[in-house]
């Protein structure tokens, strides 16, 4: 198994980026089989490639709706082809629908800004 070369490896969500978020293309970046990086990330991370894959793109759409990309735009920049698909994964795994999510973060922002000027 060629796991030292994982072990070795620190820009592990820029790699998943430039993968499109896939275990397929992950591996393919990082050298390995499938299998491998299935193995790997079971034995160190405690979680599967597809799972943590999953989460790191959910955590970087908030990032995104945080700055003020639009729906679209964040569908397309973490490789979503489908901008509903992508919005019914985002409400699966959030709980509210990604534009609702954006536009209470933008209200949020507002009301902590409003706060800290007086």
């Amino acid at each position: 198994m060629n796991t030292p070369r994982l072990y070795r490896i620190q820009n592990w969500p820029q790699l998943a980026h430039e993968a499109k978020y896939s275990v397929n293309g992950l591996a393919e970046n990082c050298s390995v089989s499938v299998r491998t990086l299935e193995v790997f990330f079971l034995t160190v991370r405690r979680e599967s490639p597809r799972c943590w894959l999953k989460r790191l793109r959910m955590e970087r759409a908030v990032e995104l709706l945080r700055e003020g990309s639009n729906v679209n735009e964040t569908a397309e920049c973490l490789g979503h082809r489908d901008r509903s698909h992508f919005s019914r994964e985002f409400k699966k795994h959030y709980g509210l629908a990604p534009k609702p999510f954006a536009f209470r973060a933008k209200r949020a922002e507002t009301a902590s800004f409003a706060l800290s000027a007086t």
